[in-house]
């Protein structure tokens, strides 16, 4: 730190970042810099970000006609051809202008009967790597042909714009996020790809029904393998035209606004899909031109391509992107994927166990100025919208405000826990858990860094993966989850669900994120149709056939989350920070934490029921078992008497101070809360 220096105040009230504060105040310069070179072309970061009202098609109303432009700075040269001119790849030159930007005008008086909503059109462009077709980046439409199943843009000019029902919704209205992980495609019940129409009708309601308030919907941006989970995008301004049109897209978001609940986009700004034929890569002709060139520029762990976050055409093209889905469709805020890949050269694969791992070479400091940058955009055109971060490295100041030095997130995933849970239940025999390093792996996070708590990723409901359900039930999961059947294996996996889920959302953090049908147990993995399966639909939807049916016990499990997040809302559990540890019995796998008037109870032993238990109560009064995971109704023993009494009673110990207790009939593998009288 250099002498007389004043400290950001992300360092400042941190004695641990002192020794790096000269990198943290040189990174906050970086996006100063970065960002005055912005507002010197625009007035503002939100002008800037309009890449998406400039490229692709847009109408002049004063030269009646559409202009068409793309960004392509090394291409040597460029055609637009469609339906609207018979396929003649050649015919249609666009002219190159200043900063590598090609255009071409089509007037109304020649075109207007060509050119027309739902036209088919690509690009052939002649670049170092020979001619190609190719889409734009720009393109807001893109379809795929169902007899060659090769990607075309298409132009989109719908005679009627959708017009917004719900204009004064906002997200900071809905509280603390409960957010519902939904894939739009694999929703539905039914064999085959679902529909934003379908997901609108039947899975919003069952969303609102569940208690979320809040649905991440991932694989929105157009990607050519339906398999990549949407992780591989090829046009980050076209919704998925497999799933509908962008008016019903629209639709849908209008209308979960209307149901109280907000619409976060799972946003891909890590890297991009390396297919010529669809996406961006090489789209000029180069090999830098989205992407640094050779293998600086390819993600080896992922097989795509990496932005090249300091160049001024990919930052503007992201910024855009990021306003684009903003204005355009009324997201209400973005889950940034990959941020971890997109922070450091090595992508993080490494240990991150030094402090100088999260300043030295191996950062990448553009990919910190974008993020940077990207929240300073979105805040400064919706302050109320939420960014979370997928980042499992957990680098300085990535949650902490911008002007304290900070990236300016709102929120982290914290991807320790369901790595935590999985460890657990594969490595070691719940009746030698370790209830302290339990609590130390669920409450291991920073006061400034709020958290998004997840018991298990979407990841575990792969092929190749298991759940949290799978792994407790394997396959009796298949033949003995009817109330009628009696197995010891099933009452210790549901009792155990639950217990995770509880402790998870009560103690890992200031929101909650749980991934379509995991809070059910759903039965079947994700399978997307592949060759190795016959192309087949069967394993690539959701069966809410089987949570409906009330003779089987996965309803039990969506009872039991129903009331764990109607508690959590209620009490305003998650506004609450960090639990108040009252006691942890290790011998009998007990711990006791408070939040508010709450007081959990969680008794992990697989055996030890235990009349009269003693413990300590942080207030003196009345408290009455307010919900229970033995509870009848969610499938449980029934061990005790929800809504019954207990009254506190003083304790003299040694020191001659006094301790306030009350007695329970502590059962084996049950969570209990229970409320302190007003």
């Amino acid at each position: 730190m250099k002498k007389n220096q004043i400290m950001l105040p992300m360092v400042e009230q941190d004695e641990w970042l002192h020794p790096v504060a000269d990198k943290i105040e040189d990174r906050h310069n970086r996006y100063l810099s970065r960002l005055h070179h912005i507002q010197q072309q625009a007035s503002s970061i939100v002008d800037y970000a309009n890449g998406y009202r400039f490229y692709g098609w847009q109408y002049d109303e004063m030269l009646c006609g559409w202009w068409f432009r793309e960004w392509l700075p090394e291409a040597y040269d460029v055609f637009i051809f469609g339906d609207f001119n018979s396929w003649q790849r050649t015919s249609l030159r666009l002219d190159k202008g200043k900063n590598g930007v090609w255009s071409i005008f089509f007037p109304d008086a020649s075109y207007s009967h060509l050119l027309t909503h739902g036209s088919l059109y690509k690009l052939h462009v002649h670049g170092a790597n020979g001619w190609h077709d190719r889409i734009p980046a720009y393109a807001t439409r893109v379809v795929q042909d169902d007899a060659t199943k090769n990607y075309t843009a298409q132009f989109w000019a719908p005679e009627h714009q959708y017009k917004w029902q719900c204009n004064d919704f906002s997200i900071a209205d809905v509280g603390n996020l409960l957010i519902y992980e939904a894939h739009v495609g694999m929703a539905q019940e039914r064999e085959g790809v679902g529909t934003y129409e379908e997901f609108r009708t039947e899975i919003l309601p069952r969303i609102k029904d569940a208690g979320y308030n809040a649905v991440q919907l991932m694989a929105i941006a157009e990607h050519p393998y339906y398999g990549s989970f949407g992780y591989h995008v090829a046009n980050f301004f076209a919704p998925s035209s497999r799933f509908g049109t962008p008016e019903e897209l629209k639709h849908l978001i209008d209308t979960a606004h209307e149901m109280g609940i907000a619409v976060i986009m799972d946003l891909v700004h890590a890297h991009y899909v390396k297919n010529l034929n669809e996406g961006i890569a090489s789209l000029d002709g180069s090999d830098h031109h989205y992407s640094k060139a050779g293998d600086a520029g390819y993600q080896q762990y992922w097989d795509s391509m990496i932005f090249d976050y300091g160049k001024d055409g990919v930052e503007h093209f992201l910024l855009s992107n990021v306003k684009y889905w903003m204005e355009e469709f009324h997201f209400d805020g973005y889950r940034f994927d990959g941020v971890t890949s997109m922070l450091y050269y090595h992508r993080g694969y490494i240990d991150f166990d030094a402090r100088e791992k999260f300043f030295d070479e191996g950062v990448d400091l553009d990919a910190v100025t974008y993020l940077t940058l990207a929240n300073k955009l979105i805040h400064t055109l919706h302050p109320e919208a939420v960014t979370i971060a997928e980042d499992v490295s957990g680098m300085p100041g990535i949650c902490s405000p911008i002007e304290d030095g900070g990236v300016g997130f709102d929120y982290r995933l914290g991807m320790a826990i369901p790595d935590f849970w999985i460890k657990m239940l594969k490595d070691t025999p719940d009746e030698e858990w370790n209830i302290w390093e339990m609590w130390s792996t669920l409450t291991n996070r920073l006061p400034s860094v709020r958290t998004v708590a997840y018991a298990e990723s979407h990841d575990q409901a792969l092929v190749g993966d298991k759940t949290i359900a799978f792994r407790l039930l394997d396959k009796l999961m298949y033949d003995s989850m009817d109330l009628k059947s009696e197995s010891i294996v099933v009452d210790r996996g549901m009792a155990l669900h639950k217990m995770i889920r509880l402790i998870t959302i009560t103690t890992g953090g200031e929101a909650y994120l749980n991934f379509m049908g995991n809070e059910f147990g759903h039965p079947e993995w994700i399978d997307f149709p592949r060759e190795g399966n016959n192309w087949s639909y069967a394993h690539a939807r959701r069966q809410w056939s089987i949570r409906d049916d009330k003779t089987l016990r996965y309803s039990l499990l969506a009872e039991w989350d129903k009331a764990m997040i109607e508690l959590v809302k209620q009490h305003d559990i998650l506004a609450d920070g960090y639990p108040y540890n009252l006691l942890m019995d290790e011998h009998n796998k007990t711990m006791v934490y408070t939040h508010r008037n709450l007081l959990f109870v969680l008794n992990w032993h697989g055996e030890a029921s235990i009349p009269d238990y003693e413990l300590p109560v942080r207030e003196k009064g009345k408290y009455r078992l307010i919900l229970s995971t033995d509870e009848e109704r969610f499938g449980g023993l029934k061990r005790q008497d929800v809504g019954g009494e207990y009254f506190s009673f003083d304790v003299e110990n040694e020191d001659g101070s006094i301790t306030s207790k009350i007695k329970i009939y502590n059962t084996s593998r049950t969570a209990m809360v229970f409320e302190l009288a007003e």
